[in-house]
């Protein structure tokens, strides 16, 4: 019989990029964590492709995958992904909203965000936490989760790797949030309004802000909206002063001499080089350089921010941009959640988990104090 020559199957599979089988598991787990919300709408679909993620991580069929073939991918979503997604939640935030709560509501929501920025900073620093996982803490629990972390992860440098951890608890205690407020409504005697405007100041992501005030109703959902978006458009300044600052750091390091003879003291002791992060391949062995002030997807996102206020979009192109969002910040939160193990986490979380709900506890009360002088007019 005459011999076929067998199909170059080495050659097909080197011409696959190393990403694409990590992004295609990202994919199929949003698939499935939207299918999850379908089915229970409580349940937020970023909540769970978190979830996904851990599970992926720990069980053993699937645990050697994401850690083997899968990793390249899922760390490009965890990162990429993840920036890509923050640029598309600016068309979420409209200006003429956030104005329209009033000057003093601005202020109240603008003196939470800083005073639980500074809180749960402390809070963090209390339980002896690292300075960068510290910061990524107070700026994932004040401002808008995930996304935020992401940012101020970026502008300072920090190890993507070193992100994990804060995007657990700020998950966890969101995911904590929907199941507990919405018990305290009736005991607090709060009003659907007081209770929406209370989500949003004290809730971490946007959808755990949906999933909590929709048990409240109509009315409670749209003013916990309106009040979180106000905290998301916080990211823009509160980034861009830790860019500064970070600028500041290294510019100081510079000219005393020790950028270019050893360690950079960046206030995280995770021993970062003149050159950027050790062990990071975006910055090992680089020349100095200075952060930018504001990264170029935070741009990206006032950007969207100021388009989405021109009113010139239409309601299906917006639905159609919050699907892709909704895609990219799930495949980057799955992304994250599978690089967790949870051997690692209750080793090293113990102090991190106490800290994360004192701070929860902390922006809680802030929230409900300021929830309570918004809706006075109403």
């Amino acid at each position: 019989m005459p011999r076929f020559p067998a199909a170059p199957l080495g050659r097909i599979s080197a011409r696959i990029p190393p990403i694409v089988p990590g992004l295609l598991t990202a994919v199929f787990a949003v698939g499935v964590a939207f299918t999850v919300h379908a089915m229970v709408p409580v349940l937020p679909a970023m909540t769970v492709a978190v979830v996904l993620g851990l599970l992926a991580a720990n069980l053993p069929g699937t645990g050697t995958w994401v850690a083997g073939g899968a990793r390249s991918g899922l760390d490009f979503a965890g990162k990429h992904l993840m920036r890509a997604g923050i640029v598309v939640l600016g068309l979420k935030v409209s200006v003429m909203d956030v104005l329209g709560l009033g000057w003093q509501s601005l202020l109240l929501i603008t003196g939470v965000v800083l005073v639980s920025f500074a809180g749960t900073y402390g809070i963090s620093r209390m339980f002896r936490l690292t300075r960068d996982a510290s910061l990524l803490i107070a700026t994932g629990f004040s401002i808008c989760g995930a996304s935020a972390i992401g940012a101020m992860a970026a502008v300072r440098r920090i190890r993507h790797v070193d992100t994990v951890l804060p995007v657990a608890l700020v998950t966890l205690c969101g995911t904590l949030a929907i199941g507990v407020l919405p018990l305290l409504l009736h005991p607090l005697q709060l009003t659907p309004e007081v209770f929406g405007a209370w989500t949003g100041a004290s809730v971490h992501d946007v959808g755990q802000v949906v999933a909590t005030a929709q048990t409240a109703g109509t009315g409670a959902l749209a003013i916990a909206v309106v009040v979180k978006l106000t905290r998301v458009i916080l990211l823009a300044p509160i980034v861009a002063a830790a860019g500064v600052h970070q600028r500041t750091i290294i510019s100081r390091d510079a000219r005393n001499g020790a950028a270019l003879t050893g360690t950079v003291e960046n206030g995280a002791g995770l021993g970062r080089t003149a050159g950027g992060v050790a062990g990071d391949p975006d910055t090992d062995g680089a020349e100095l350089r200075l952060p930018p002030v504001v990264p170029l997807f935070v741009i990206g996102f006032v950007a969207m921010v100021g388009l989405r206020s021109t009113g010139w979009l239409s309601p299906g192109l917006l639905e159609s941009a919050a699907a892709i969002q909704d895609l990219l910040l799930g495949t980057a939160l799955f992304g994250l959640g599978s690089a967790v193990r949870v051997q690692t986490l209750l080793h090293t979380g113990a102090r991190a988990l106490l800290a994360a709900l004192a701070a929860w506890l902390l922006i809680a009360l802030l929230g409900l104090g300021a929830a309570v002088l918004i809706v006075q007019p109403y």
